[in-house]
């Protein structure tokens, strides 16, 4: 058969390897043209009308410019997965624990499918299990984001057409903060190795897992007053600076460290390159010692990240101003910052005092007493 010289169906033939007759395949094909290349493809049937009628799809696919092809139609869930894996290790990306932690929770589900079977409805059917499951909106956002973007890359590779993808309403944003003497309740019932970590966290707002905790000496200047993140080390990939020479509790800090590790060093003989660490060895976590020291000052349910939030509302309060407040934090967009910016009830009460306390413009007050 053939279809206006735009495609035909066919048995292949082939010479036996023992006799070396020629033989012709039972399986029909179809060979067809789309932009100046030549598919070919098995109907995985030996019956011609099934040949034909795949034909016929594939032509009406081109027609309608939503041609596929076989590779698509063949891409798995796995090829998916298996791509999104190598773009995460290939550009070093930190985020690929989470990637992999939400490449588990979609294999679940999805593990079986093609590429071509994940539609809209399908998604929103995962949406719908997953929130009975009591998993939180952001958590299954973030796994959509992660299916999308395997879906992006093997759509340039001709592997997969991206489906429409639903959107989920996220709304968790937290309001938690820390004022100063809650602060130093908690702080007074952490570990002592863990009171400097959390002090830097609530003065700088930077993150306690990725940026206060792996640091090391080499990134202080005590002489200088500053620490640096490298361009890379950071969650948004920017350098950061911050110069803590003129805040006496940060040079405090820092100068005892400095002291208390240089006594450890002499101790065990060896260098210790962390500047927060346990008994010379760097501190991965302090979970349980924050939950009871939060419990004990009366504040449970108080996260180490509300730190950040108190740090971003202690600048607004200063007055700094909110190019170098961003800067200081690492905050990349204003609208995210904006989320950390939180007033408090103080805050409000204080905005209404000074409101009272505007007096009426002279102008005003002279027109009043010349009507009299």
């Amino acid at each position: 058969m053939k279809t206006r010289g735009l495609g035909r169906v066919y048995q292949p033939t082939y010479r036996d390897r023992r006799s070396g007759e020629q033989r012709t395949s039972p399986t029909w094909w179809i060979a067809y043209s789309f932009r100046g290349v030549k598919y070919r493809e098995s109907s995985q049937s030996p019956r011609r009308p099934v040949a034909v009628s795949l034909l016929r799809k594939r032509l009406g696919e081109i027609g309608r410019g939503r041609f596929q092809g076989p590779q698509v139609e063949r891409t798995s869930f796995e090829e998916l997965a298996t791509i999104i894996t190598d773009d995460y290790t290939v550009n070093r990306r930190r985020s690929k624990d989470r990637m992999l932690t939400s490449l588990s929770a979609l294999r679940k589900r999805m593990g079986r499918m093609l590429a071509r079977d994940i539609t809209f409805d399908r998604l929103n059917t995962y949406i719908a299990t997953r929130l009975t499951e009591g998993i939180a909106p952001a958590t299954i956002r973030n796994d959509l984001a992660i299916l999308k973007r395997a879906f992006r890359l093997a759509e340039k590779a001709g592997k997969s057409i991206c489906p429409p993808f639903p959107s989920l309403r996220v709304s968790n944003t937290r309001a938690g903060f820390f004022e100063e003497d809650q602060f130093r309740a908690v702080l007074r019932h952490l570990p002592s190795e863990i009171q400097p970590v959390v002090t830097l966290a609530y003065f700088t707002g930077w993150r306690i897992r990725s940026e206060v905790l792996p640091m090391q000496w080499r990134q202080v200047d005590l002489s200088a007053g500053t620490i640096r993140l490298e361009p890379g080390t950071t969650k948004n990939d920017e350098g950061r600076f911050f110069p803590f020479s003129m805040h006496p509790e940060l040079v405090e800090l820092f100068r005892e460290q400095r002291r208390q590790t240089n006594e450890l060093q002499a101790k065990k003989e060896r260098l210790i390159s962390f500047v927060f660490h346990r008994n010379g060895k760097p501190i991965k976590s302090f979970r349980t010692a924050w939950a009871d020291a939060c419990r004990k000052a009366g504040l449970p349910g108080m996260l180490p990240h509300d730190l950040r939030r108190t740090a971003v509302r202690n600048l607004e309060r200063a007055g700094v101003s909110r190019s170098a407040a961003m800067k200081l934090t690492g905050h990349k967009t204003e609208s995210v910052y904006r989320r950390y910016a939180i007033v408090s009830e103080g805050d409000l009460t204080e905005g209404v005092r000074k409101l009272a306390a505007i007096k009426e413009p002279k102008g005003k007050a002279r027109a009043k007493q010349g009507d009299r």
